[in-house]
């Protein structure tokens, strides 16, 4: 199992704060990442600051050990504004009032007398 993770040239760890790990999980996921440490690339998204890391991997020792790795030699990119979905759902929402407003506005053909 650790060679499937350590295998690929960019791992993608997407969401990774979405529900809690179960208890073993967070040292294997340390392991990963240890393995993979100044060799390969991994990314990894979440939505939880760092400090809360302690709390979703169930131990706050294996988060500072694994956080120390993983920010050695790192980018940390922290987007600025609404989510991509979040806008796509507006918009999808605006259209959608649009056409209904519309349609009770422009009056059917004979419906002018």
């Amino acid at each position: 199992m650790m060679r499937f993770f350590t295998g690929p040239t960019v791992l993608v760890i997407d969401e990774h704060d979405y529900v809690p790990l179960p208890a073993d999980a967070g040292s294997a996921l340390f392991q990963v990442i240890n393995k993979r440490h100044l060799k390969i690339s991994s990314v990894i998204t979440t939505n939880r600051l760092l400090g809360a890391w302690g709390e979703i991997l169930g131990d706050a020792t294996v988060a500072a050990a694994m956080l120390d790795r993983l920010l050695q030699r790192s980018v940390i990119i922290t987007p600025d504004g609404a989510s991509y979905r979040l806008r796509n759902h507006a918009a999808a929402s605006n259209q959608l009032r649009r056409v209904t407003i519309c349609t009770y506005l422009i009056p059917r053909p004979g419906e002018l007398s």
